[in-house]
């Protein structure tokens, strides 16, 4: 099975023991750096108000827009899936992977990234911010959607072969890949919290959730969505009368 999943903004871009991973780069970079060279001409005003962030943030943005380059070496840059935080890196709890299964989620996990457009789990990368969503107008695309959508269509079509498609990426970056192009039915999964009016998306649960069940498929080395279904990490389980063949709901 693949799975697209989102990044994250939160970033740690402390010095880790990462020696044993090889270095390798994101696949379209060249397509990275003609975003990264229209955001290098903004100043950090024009940067806050594109990307809707604070002063301070829009001011660490600038600096890392300028000093981002592409030939960077394995010095420069970290693996992603280590770099990357928040409530969804925080489910996956990538520190508790065996070598084997790191090197599973590597092989099935996709990251979609409004800069890099796809980013393998040890693919190494450069700090940044720069969400899927941002109104970011380049030659003729009139936003990241345009931009990206023909190049990752394509390319998720092609990694699927006769795999299945899990979607556990929010609707702000699963929205970059035309799903009816694949040819193909996605999996869509979602995770829904019990209050007294009935069952309520939680976005700070859902996106955790994410993450747990990123580690469940990929630590388990799953090749059946059906057993998809026997998930049960921090009392959720699935539910049958809310679910449908191409739509699997875990609630709690």
């Amino acid at each position: 099975m693949k799975i697209i999943f989102s990044p994250a903004k939160r970033l740690n871009t402390k010095i880790e023991e990462i020696e044993k991973y090889d270095f390798r780069t994101p696949l379209f970079l060249e397509k990275s750096e003609m975003l990264i060279s229209e955001m290098q001409k903004k100043n950090k005003k024009q940067i806050a108000e594109l990307m809707k962030i604070s002063p301070d943030l829009a001011r660490l943005n600038f600096d890392r827009y300028q000093s981002w380059f592409k030939d960077y070496t394995k010095k420069d840059g970290k693996p992603a899936i280590f770099m990357l935080e928040g409530d969804a890196y925080r489910g996956l709890n990538i520190r508790s992977f065996t070598q084997e299964q790191l090197q599973i989620l590597d092989g099935n996990l996709m990251i979609l990234s409004g800069l890099y457009g796809v980013i393998r789990p040890l693919d190494y990368i450069l700090p940044y911010r720069l969400e899927m969503g941002v109104k970011l107008k380049i030659k003729n695309n009139k936003n990241l959607y345009d931009f990206w959508s023909n190049k990752l269509t394509t390319f998720v079509k092609k990694e699927l072969k006769n795999e299945r498609l899990i979607d556990l990426a929010s609707k702000e970056y699963s929205s970059v890949i035309r799903f009816k192009d694949l040819k193909k039915p996605v999996l869509k999964i979602d995770f829904l919290q019990e209050k007294t009016t009935g069952f309520k998306n939680v976005a700070i649960y859902s996106k955790r959730a994410r993450g747990l069940m990123t580690a469940f498929i990929c630590k388990n080395n799953l090749k059946n969505t059906e057993d998809i279904r026997a998930f049960n990490e921090e009392d959720y389980y699935f539910n049958n009368r809310l679910s449908s063949e191409n739509h699997f709901v875990f609630v709690r």
